[in-house]
């Protein structure tokens, strides 16, 4: 059995997609009272809420009014703008005494923003960069990557450890963003070369089955070749990293790279196939989908995902 140090805080959740729902599930499993659920698509929100027994706020100043610590989990910064807008309705409201622990891939830019705003208000914030899946969202087995004030990440602590196996203080804000973009960027260009590798051992005519079994036991070993290899070769492409986010932090990890004046080929050619993707209406299946525009018997039959799956 688990053990947590449960805080007696009322948790509230904004952003309730794949990731966003099942870290709700998870913290009312060990223990913790959410609160309260927002999110645009109601829907969404409803049914988070009907296994939580929180409630859904209509208005971002509902959740804030309602609750000690919030987590966003939304995919843009222009999203996350609008979460903490200075005026109109937004998590600031109200917010003097809250937390925000921020866990999205987003600029570092955005971070060091919203801290500031959030300060002025009489709050804290942090930034919870992931590098997980879903699954480890519903099962607390995160890898999290904080960043913000040193004495904030301690006081909130019980909560990310009740939704992690790894946690790591990286340093200010905006630091651990910089880092998540690293970690997506070569992930990104690790999923494009392996597609590639096993496109050209498909065209070559040999056993994709014995291609894995060999490049696991070679220098063309790596993580994305245990969690995507089968998938690009059974062309089971279930969403758990979108392509469209991997286009997404693509970009952000180049406007860094732009930023310190460097030139990166690699993230840039991976990032041109990511877009490539999106172009093409696949931006909603799993990031192994680049496989599709690499494999030759493929080419032709590039098929959009169904329309309504939940972001």
């Amino acid at each position: 059995m688990e053990k947590f140090e449960i805080q007696p805080w009322k948790m509230g959740v904004v952003g309730v997609g794949r990731m966003g729902s099942n870290m709700a599930l998870r913290l009312n499993d060990v223990g913790y009272r959410v609160a309260s659920v927002y999110d645009v698509r109601l829907e969404a929100a409803r049914r988070v809420a009907r296994e939580t027994g929180a409630s859904v706020a209509r208005t971002l100043a509902e959740v804030t009014a309602q609750s000690d610590v919030i987590i966003t989990v939304v995919g843009t910064d222009r999203e996350m703008d609008a979460l903490f807008a200075e005026t109109g309705d937004s998590l600031l409201v109200g917010a003097s005494g809250r937390v925000f622990v921020n866990c999205a891939t987003l600029s570092p830019d955005i971070h060091v923003e919203v801290e500031r705003r959030s300060n002025a208000r009489g709050a804290d914030c942090l930034e919870a960069s992931m590098a997980s899946s879903i699954t480890q969202a519903r099962e607390g087995t995160l890898y999290l990557m904080v960043g913000g004030k040193k004495e904030v990440f301690g006081r909130v602590r019980p909560v990310l450890e009740a939704m992690s196996a790894s946690l790591r203080w990286i340093g200010p804000s905006g630091q651990a963003a910089k880092l998540k973009a690293l970690v997506n960027m070569v992930m990104n260009i690790n999923t494009a070369g392996l597609a590639e590798g096993l496109g050209l051992a498909d065209a070559l005519g040999l056993d994709l089955a014995m291609v894995r079994e060999v490049f696991s036991q070679t220098g063309a070993a790596s993580r994305v070749l245990e969690t995507d290899g089968a998938d690009m070769q059974n062309r089971e492409h279930d969403v758990y990293f979108s392509a469209a986010h991997a286009a997404k932090d693509s970009r952000i990890a180049l406007a860094l790279a732009a930023r310190a004046g460097l030139n990166l080929p690699l993230a840039k050619a991976a990032s041109g196939q990511y877009d490539r993707m999106v172009s093409l209406g696949l931006g909603e299946i799993d990031k192994s989908g680049v496989s599709e525009l690499t494999f030759l018997a493929r080419r032709g039959n590039l098929q959009a995902p169904e329309p309504g799956g939940e972001a």
